[in-house]
């Protein structure tokens, strides 16, 4: 059983990340690449204390780096879009942007 911390990373501060947190009641979060959608959804409401409606998931694969001749690969990983339901309040993890 994974813990609420080994489920979710990080939380990504993008532009776009940004945008659907202000207009779709969304956040977005790099997890764990074996996390499920249930998973994703039970850290999620356990760490904020918020409940959430979904959870979209997407996988990426990594991809090759090079320096000088040598070449290698970005580990793969995987993002989580979750919409909280309606009324509740917006968590803040960022705050010095």
């Amino acid at each position: 059983m994974p813990t609420t911390y080994t489920v979710i990373r990080r939380p990504l501060i993008t532009e776009k990340g940004l945008g659907v947190k202000e207009t779709q009641n969304t956040l977005v979060f790099e997890v764990a690449p074996k996390a499920t959608k249930t998973e994703v959804k039970q850290a999620v409401e356990v760490l904020f204390k918020v409940k959430v409606a979904s959870v979209r998931t997407s996988t990426f694969v990594g991809k090759e780096r090079r320096r000088g001749k040598y070449a290698g690969y970005r580990p793969d990983w995987k993002k989580a879009f979750v919409r909280l339901k309606a009324g509740e309040k917006m968590p803040e993890y960022v705050n010095n942007l």
